[in-house]
């Protein structure tokens, strides 16, 4: 039985290509969403994102939203080829993940594989907080497109009646493929149904 060697010590090892030089043009980037007017808040499937850091400030390699999800808030099911990490930062949300169930709390961070179909959903009886990582970028400019700006970081959307909910799903549909999304229908509805 022989055993694979030990790896050697990263620190050690020689590198092949020099970390390149700083790039004086990339700016610091602080994000303070109570009290920053111009990020942008986005009222979207009821729930309010703001964008702390926009795949622009960070060259595409990701994008940083913060996410208030009201009581029985959420996306649909979906899914996407970009990892999606959140931090559950109060209350909790159910979590579905491959069609499994799980609660994740204040303090508790997932990460979500590429390509998985997911969703979650505010199940407490107060709002939840989220920081939400894509990586790569991307996702930003999608909920940009498809949202409606809202005043602050808690502020609801406005209720959508029966022909703007239509219209912001074929919308949502129409540019998911763009955004490397695939927009799933709820547990129980058939292929083809809305996904939003």
């Amino acid at each position: 039985m022989t055993q694979d060697p030990i790896p050697p010590d990263p620190a050690s090892a020689p590198t092949s290509t020099p970390v390149p030089a700083d790039d004086p043009n990339r700016r610091l980037t602080v994000a303070r969403p109570d009290h920053d007017q111009r990020l942008p808040h986005l009222g979207l499937v009821g729930d309010t994102y703001t964008i702390l850091i926009a795949g622009s400030d960070t060259n595409g390699a990701y994008t940083l939203i913060d996410m208030h999800v009201p009581p029985g808030g959420g996306p649909p099911p979906h899914r996407h080829d970009f990892e999606e990490m959140f931090s559950v930062l109060e209350g909790e949300v159910e979590v579905t993940f491959r069609g499994e169930k799980l609660i994740a709390r204040a303090g508790e961070t997932i990460n979500v594989p590429a390509n998985s179909p997911h969703g979650f959903r505010n199940a407490g009886e107060g709002p939840a907080r989220l920081l939400c990582m894509c990586a790569p970028a991307g996702q930003d400019e999608f909920f940009t497109l498809v949202g409606e700006p809202v005043a602050t970081r808690t502020q609801p959307p406005q209720p959508l009646d029966a022909a703007a909910q239509a219209a912001f799903v074929a919308k949502a549909q129409e540019l998911a493929p763009r955004f490397r999304t695939e927009l799933l229908p709820p547990p129980g509805v058939r292929p083809g149904g809305s996904g939003l």
